[in-house]
């Protein structure tokens, strides 16, 4: 499936919005409804709002499908200080940091601070969510099961490399950090193998029930 970046300007910042990687959580709409306004056309204004009140709230997006860029001397997007990965309740994995996207061959397919990766199986965008675990009807809570292995290196993390290939799981290299949503459990890992069919018992990490799903893109 195809993307398409969507640009709005004002003349202290630019903001994008990619239609395939929004999956409709609305932390904008929350967060700015007189900037974000589904409905409207343009649908994001951002000359309706401070700047530094627009740049914070596209920070708020799960999903990297909102950025900004600045033209008033502001500050870049801020790349967070440790790479996160964390279940949601009934939905996607969110990913912060520094992410990398890679696909079987090594290519990059994608560097980004805001990621949601499904893993219910039934995506139409993969390896994106793009919100059909709600028709799906996708039911896990988020509890971190067991599994991973720990860091190698107690430096701080660079990169964390996200791999995928036809018919498996999410292969995690790098120092992160695994939470649940509230961020009450955390664990740090090095490496981990993460469920993205919806069918393992042992989420969010692969136990091989892929094997009998038709899990078949990368």
């Amino acid at each position: 499936m195809k993307d398409r970046l969507h640009v709005f300007e004002s003349p202290a910042i630019t903001v994008t919005w990619s239609r395939l990687r929004c999956n409709h959580v609305a932390e904008c709409i929350r967060g700015l409804p007189v900037v974000f306004q589904p409905g409207r056309r343009p649908w994001v204004d951002p000359a309706r709002a401070a700047v530094d009140r627009v740049a914070e709230v596209v920070c708020r997006c799960p999903t990297g499908a909102l950025h900004y860029e600045r033209h008033d001397g502001g500050a870049a997007e801020p790349v967070p200080a440790e790479n996160v990965v964390t279940p949601m309740r009934h939905g996607p994995l969110h990913l912060r940091g520094d992410i990398r996207l890679v696909g079987e061959d090594g290519a990059e397919l994608a560097r980004d601070t805001r990621v949601a990766l499904c893993r219910c199986g039934a995506t139409r965008a993969r390896p994106w969510c793009d919100g059909s675990h709600w028709a799906a009807d996708f039911r896990d809570e988020g509890a971190l099961g067991a599994g991973g292995a720990a860091p190698e290196d107690p430096v701080a993390p660079g990169p964390l490399e996200v791999a995928f290939g036809a018919g498996g799981p999410l292969y995690l290299k790098g120092r992160f950090v695994l939470a649940n949503r509230r961020g009450e459990e955390r664990r740090e890992l090095g490496a981990a193998e993460l469920c993205r069919c919806g069918a393992s018992k042992n989420r969010p990490f692969c136990d091989g029930s892929h094997t009998g799903t038709d899990l078949r893109e990368g």
